[in-house]
């Protein structure tokens, strides 16, 4: 476990509610990036992280201070935010994604940052990226945003989905050869220049 995540856990033993905002503080991005990724709505990515913190500050409530001493925050918050998405998607209660929400994410470039030309084809990108993603099957899309979006070990992974590490590289590895043919697929056709 490293430094934050101890600080984090003690925090949480001594003061219950005090570690809770410091353990928002630190994993809410992530959190929030999971969830987008996994779902391609901001809206969607918003209500699942308040329902994911919701549903871990009420399990803290039920957990011994030594409990809380020993936990790994962001494997435990990752495990949650999983499952508040999948029974979101069991429920049937989506929302359409609208291209918006995407816009909204990909917010404007410092200046010095590519033009106007650059900034849009990057915009493409994403949204056909983040319009990938959401086509994976829910565990390799779950095990590639937590490998390559949350930045998790495969360790963290294997203990946030409850399955070996070989499992999660054989997801990861399945999820990025997936998304490889899915964006080739949605490769936008060139168009010849008539003179």
């Amino acid at each position: 476990m490293d430094d934050m995540a101890e600080q984090v856990s003690e925090r949480l033993a001594v003061d219950l509610d005090d570690g809770f905002t410091e353990l928002v503080r630190v994993h809410a991005t992530a959190v929030r990036g999971f969830l987008f990724r996994v779902t391609g709505s901001a809206t969607e990515a918003d209500d699942l992280g308040q329902d994911t913190f919701l549903r871990a500050y009420t399990a803290l409530q039920g957990y011994s201070p030594q409990r809380r001493r020993e936990l790994r925050p962001r494997a435990w918050l990752m495990t949650i935010a999983a499952n508040v998405w999948r029974n979101h998607v069991r429920t049937g209660v989506r929302r359409p994604v609208s291209a918006a929400a995407v816009e909204d994410v990909c917010q404007a470039l410092p200046d010095g940052s590519p033009g106007p030309e650059e900034r849009a084809g990057t915009a493409e990108d994403r949204r056909r990226l983040v319009s990938a993603l959401t086509e994976l099957p829910e565990n390799p899309r779950v095990a590639v945003v937590l490998r390559h979006v949350v930045g998790m070990s495969y360790v963290e992974i294997a203990e946030a989905q409850g399955c070996p590490v070989g499992t999660v590289k054989a997801q990861v590895s399945r999820g990025i050869g997936s998304l490889r043919q899915l964006m080739e697929a949605k490769d936008p056709p060139t168009r010849e220049v008539l003179k």
